[in-house]
């Protein structure tokens, strides 16, 4: 009789947790957020686990089935919400290399001013008379809007900026380029010119050099101005390279086009060089070639490691690399061509006449 309502005790027992108490029909617990619900295979559907959402996607809700996954412009913010994406671009808000850029870009460009005054103020003197003075103001002229060419580079990419960087620069340090090979051509005729019955004679007072600054600097007007007309450069919004972030930046618009523009430097550059190379024994009165040969290599030394580093970097960090290889060139042809001219001319004033100019001339042969 004991046992009989020890057992109806627990009878009711049962019935009263049966009551109280729901039943537990499922085999896994709700997914959080930023987690969906992957069914188990073999097992019934009550029976899943929780896998986090993949990248670019968000789980706003408990338990769900799917991830959603955001707009281009949006990213996630720990799994369950979209958020706009950062934007990147060479900002002077957010980057301080920006304002260093611009600083250098300006004191060099102010540099470079001082150094065309002292050419100007000294330009009856034989060092700056030796290799055409006319050419050296020019090309002094274009090295210094190369470095404000720099500034195109800073801030958020617009229309315009983007048209003007790389024409501009192009355009700009061909001129340099330019005149630095008409220079180099006029050191060796110069020189040919005073060995007796050559026939280089009836060009020295032709305006040779005017016209071949003239003529190289129009065939790259004309490949820039093409470039604008066919498929010019434009501000572009890049969310595809990465997913965390949107790269605002210029695209060429055409590949060929840039690469024609900065191929034609490199090959004004290398004709330079080549003849400068050439000319580089001449007697010490002409002997702005050796100056010229080192200035070419400074400037492929930069542009030759420039295109691997171009080609395998994207952001602002690209934008960083041209920056880099127009500062570094302007620098290397300022300091190579025209420092040492302006050692002589305000420090060692008395090699700046024509009487020493002639003697090591004499000493050479």
């Amino acid at each position: 009789m004991k046992m009989k309502d020890e057992v109806m005790e627990k009878n009711d027992e049962v019935v009263t947790c049966g009551q109280n108490h729901v039943p537990v029909s499922v085999c896994s617990a709700d997914c959080p957020l930023g987690y969906k619900r992957i069914l188990k295979r073999g097992i019934h559907q009550c029976c899943f686990d929780c896998a986090q959402c993949s990248e670019g996607e968000i789980s706003n809700e408990t338990d769900k089935a799917s991830c959603q996954k955001c707009p281009e412009d949006r990213w996630p913010n720990d799994k369950y919400q979209c958020v706009p994406k950062p934007i990147e671009f060479l900002s002077f808000e957010n980057d301080p290399i920006a304002f260093v850029v611009s600083i250098f870009s300006v004191l060099f460009s102010i540099k470079t001013l001082i150094i065309l005054v002292i050419f100007i103020l000294f330009r009856e003197t034989p060092v700056v008379k030796a290799n055409n003075q006319n050419l050296s103001f020019v090309l002094l002229v274009s090295i210094m809007l190369s470095f404000l060419c720099v500034l195109l580079f800073l801030g958020r990419p617009v229309h315009i900026t983007c048209m003007l960087r790389h024409t501009s620069f192009g355009i700009i340090f061909s001129v340099a380029v330019s005149c630095i090979l008409a220079k180099t051509i006029m050191v060796y005729m110069a020189f040919e010119a005073t060995k007796p019955g050559s026939s280089w004679r009836k060009f020295i007072g032709v305006k040779i050099n005017n016209f071949m600054v003239l003529i190289c600097s129009c065939i790259q007007i004309l490949f820039s101005i093409i470039w604008l007309c066919i498929s010019p450069p434009f501000p572009e919004v890049n969310s595809y390279t990465y997913l965390d972030k949107i790269i605002i930046q210029c695209n060429e618009g055409s590949q060929l086009a840039f690469s024609i523009v900065l191929g034609y430097m490199g090959l004004l550059a290398a004709v330079s060089f080549i003849v400068a190379f050439l000319a580089r024994n001449l007697p010490d009165s002409f002997n702005e070639a050796k100056y010229i040969t080192f200035s070419m290599l400074v400037f492929f030394s930069v542009w030759v490691s420039f295109i691997p580093a171009y080609m395998s970097i994207t952001g602002k960090n690209t934008v960083l690399v041209e920056i880099f290889a127009i500062l570094a060139s302007n620098i290397g042809i300022l300091g190579c061509m025209f420092f040492p001219k302006c050692y002589i001319i305000l420090v060692r004033t008395d090699l700046n006449s024509k009487d020493n100019l002639l003697r090591k001339a004499h000493g050479r042969h």
